[in-house]
């Protein structure tokens, strides 16, 4: 089948991980008038969810299945969303149109997400579709510039974001976490493989454990994308869950890249916030020159 020229004519097909992230672009989408189409990963995505959607399941490995069912569909522009536990090479049954592109696969998974994201979207765009993120699609879903709170930012927390953010900078090239953990100019964590919910989980234990001995209320956690990273997948996601952790930790806010960070269930987040006292900011400031 053909794929689709004309701009008004398509649908956007949704490769969803799993979380609600994928399911509020849907809507975003709908809100627009167009139609998405949710690829749901078997395993990660929500099985009942995906149900109000226009729908198809696919399984790791399957990237010819995928590709017949986007241009069944008419989806010329596609995007990735959602978590994904990243898969060793060998767990992953592949059929034969992923066996025909097996190299590129090869040195995809050769890197971090960023770099396994980046080479699975060039291996889509040879097939002719276009991949877009959310900034695109669904920009409403986007963190927005400024403090959202009731609670701001006081100057110590200030220079605890200033830390945050030259930190990540400098962690950019090696493609690792998005996130770190400031607290009056101190370091005290760093995002890892496990992602920002379990970071805020062992600020919780640190200080618990007397490892960590300001008082409740001081702190900030700082989001950021990487340097040079490719904006149409991976960007840092946040949601209720984030504000909760970040006040079981005993932080006094959160900190996120304006433009550059997704926001799940906005109104939700910042009643979460004002709930426990956070002060939460968009930040004008942002890394340099990520891949558009």
């Amino acid at each position: 089948m053909a794929m689709p020229g004309a701009t008004d004519n398509f649908n956007t097909g949704i490769v969803s991980g799993s979380g609600a992230l994928p399911f509020a672009v849907a809507d975003s989408l709908v809100a627009r008038g167009r139609v998405p189409v949710v690829l749901g990963i078997r395993g990660f995505c929500d099985p009942e969810r995906i149900t109000r959607y226009r729908h198809h399941w696919i399984a790791l490995g399957q990237l010819g299945r995928l590709t017949r069912l986007l241009r069944a569909e008419r989806c010329r522009d596609v995007m990735f969303i959602g978590g994904l536990v990243r898969p060793a090479l060998s767990e992953i049954r592949l059929d034969f149109g992923t066996l025909r592109v097996t190299p590129r696969i090869i040195a995809a998974f050769r890197g971090g997400d960023n770099h396994l994201l980046t080479g699975i979207g060039r291996i889509m765009e040879m097939h002719g579709f276009r991949m877009v993120g959310v900034k695109e699609v669904a920009p409403d879903l986007v963190m927005p510039e400024g403090v959202l709170t009731r609670t701001e930012p006081d100057d110590g927390a200030k220079t605890d974001i200033a830390t945050g953010l030259d930190l990540l900078r400098a962690l950019s090239p090696f493609d690792v976490g998005q996130a770190v953990v400031v607290i009056d100019g101190n370091v005290v964590a760093v995002e890892d493989i496990e992602g920002t919910d379990a970071l805020l989980a062992r600020v919780q234990r640190l200080r618990g454990e007397g490892r960590i001995r300001s008082r409740a209320g001081r702190g900030v956690l700082v989001k950021a994308p990487k340097t040079q990273q490719d904006v149409r997948y991976d960007l840092p996601t946040f949601g209720p869950r984030t504000v909760e952790g970040a006040a079981a930790a005993g932080l006094g806010g959160i900190a996120i890249v304006a433009g550059y960070t997704l926001m799940a269930e906005p109104e939700k987040v910042v009643a979460a916030a004002d709930k426990a006292h956070l002060f939460l900011t968009g930040l004008a400031a942002k890394p340099a020159a990520p891949v558009a």
